[in-house]
Parts: C-alpha cells; sequence; structure tokens
C-alpha cells in the first residue's frame, strides 16, 4: 500500500510540475508583441549640395540594416570596425556582411533584416532628394532599435544610433512613435582614408569598384569634423510608428 502510494504522489508531482512547465512556456510563448514601422526619408534639396570647388552633388542614404536587440553589436565607439561587415556598410553601402554575421551569432531571423528598396521602385538602390525606404518589425517590450547606413557621397561615413540605440517602449513597457531623426548620428568607420565629400575618387559613386579607397587603419568615432554632422533635419527624416502607441 505504501508503495501504491509513493507511485500515486510521484505520479501527481510529476503531473503538476508538467503543468507548470507548460503554463510557464505558454506565458513566455504570449509575451506581448507591438508591430512598428519606420520610414526614412530623403528631405535634402533637390538642388543638391555644393562642393569646395563649386561641384553639385546630390546627398543620398545607401541601403541599410536593422537590428533589435538590449545593446548595440554592430560596433564600439572608440574601437577598430569589427570584423563583422561593418567595413562593406560604411564603404559601400552593402549591408549583407552584416547581417551575415548576426546569422553566425544565431540572432534571431526575425529580430534583424534589410532596407534596401527605395519606396515605389522595382529593385534595390540608395535613395536621393525625394526617396524613401521603409520597413516593419515586431518588438517586445526592452528591445532596442540599431541601425546602419552609409552617407553615399563620402568613403566610410554612416549613420547609426550611439549604444543607447533608439528606445521602442517607455519604463511602462508602452510603444513609442514619433520623430527619431535625431537618435542617428554621423559616423566614420575609421576604415578608410577620408576625401571631401561629393567628389572623392574614391567614394561608392565614383570608385572603379568596392573597397578601393586608401586604408586608415582608425576606430570607429563620430564623425564631428564633417560638416555635415549634426544637421540630420536638414537631410533626412525618420519616424517611428507604433500600432496603438503612443
Amino acid at each position: 500500500m505504501k508503495h501504491r502510494r509513493l507511485v500515486i504522489g510521484l505520479t501527481l508531482l510529476a503531473v503538476a510540475l508538467t503543468a507548470q512547465f507548460v503554463l510557464a512556456t505558454a506565458t513566455r510563448a504570449s509575451k506581448p508583441t507591438t508591430k512598428f514601422t519606420v520610414r526614412i526619408e530623403n528631405i535634402s534639396s533637390a538642388d543638391g549640395q555644393t562642393a569646395s570647388d563649386g561641384t553639385k552633388w546630390p546627398f543620398a542614404l545607401s541601403p541599410g540594416m536593422y537590428v533589435l536587440n538590449e545593446k548595440n553589436v554592430l560596433f564600439t565607439e572608440g574601437k577598430p570596425a569589427k570584423s563583422n561587415g561593418l567595413e562593406a556598410q560604411a564603404e559601400d553601402g552593402n549591408p549583407a556582411g552584416l547581417i551575415s554575421s548576426l546569422e553566425t551569432m544565431h540572432h534571431a531571423g526575425a529580430l534583424h533584416g534589410v532596407f534596401n528598396t527605395p519606396a515605389g521602385a522595382m529593385g534595390p538602390g540608395p535613395i536621393g532628394p525625394g526617396g524613401a525606404y521603409e520597413f516593419s518589425f515586431d518588438a517586445t517590450p526592452k528591445t532596442k532599435l540599431y541601425m546602419a547606413l552609409m552617407f553615399g557621397q563620402s568613403n566610410d561615413l554612416f549613420y547609426a544610433p550611439d549604444a543607447n540605440g533608439i528606445a521602442l517602449f517607455d519604463a511602462k513597457g508602452n510603444a513609442l512613435s514619433g520623430d527619431v531623426t535625431n537618435k542617428l548620428l554621423l559616423w566614420d568607420a575609421g576604415t578608410e582614408v577620408n576625401e571631401e565629400v561629393g567628389i572623392g575618387p574614391n567614394q561608392a559613386p565614383r570608385q572603379k569598384m568596392a573597397n578601393t579607397g586608401h586604408a586608415e587603419n582608425g576606430v570607429v568615432h563620430r564623425a564631428k569634423d564633417v560638416r555635415f554632422y549634426g544637421k540630420n533635419g536638414e537631410l533626412f527624416r525618420i519616424t517611428l510608428t507604433a500600432e496603438n502607441g503612443m
């Protein structure tokens, strides 16, 4: 009889533990998500920018990538660019290497992606004045948005948030919406020697092939010496929209 009661007791305990596991799993699986849409618009002058020699050139943004994470996994300020594809993104506007690096890290596929086709276009390409990119994703509270895209008329300048990323939720877990243009900074990847933006022969629109500029062997730093630093609002606008957000 004691043996029977022991078996029954162990069976009931197993059932209870199984129920708790199922409940816990279901709770994790049902963690609320919110759909966000990001729109990047090139609002720079259609007349173009003017170089020191009087040459007119259009401001453009390259295809880029985004990643949802609690910290920046793309680069560290003051450190050399990681061998994770950042150089190709900053020098040639190619996000494929960064995406491949995330896949190698087993970063969930639903938490990163590429934006490379301008709104209304038939295929990938940069956005000049009047152009726009748009992409959407689902996120959960505490997740932050990071992204990277190239300043198209440069050697290795790119736009990205700082280490704090772009908040998608407030402290209470409410989804956020609004203009996040100034959350992006202009960075120098430190991988290629800089030429004057817009007219350098080793810059993406004019170089003979990808990765042809002179190596700099520097570190990732804020491009404060570039005259376009801090002028985001004159060049582009980035809007974050959450479904049922604030």
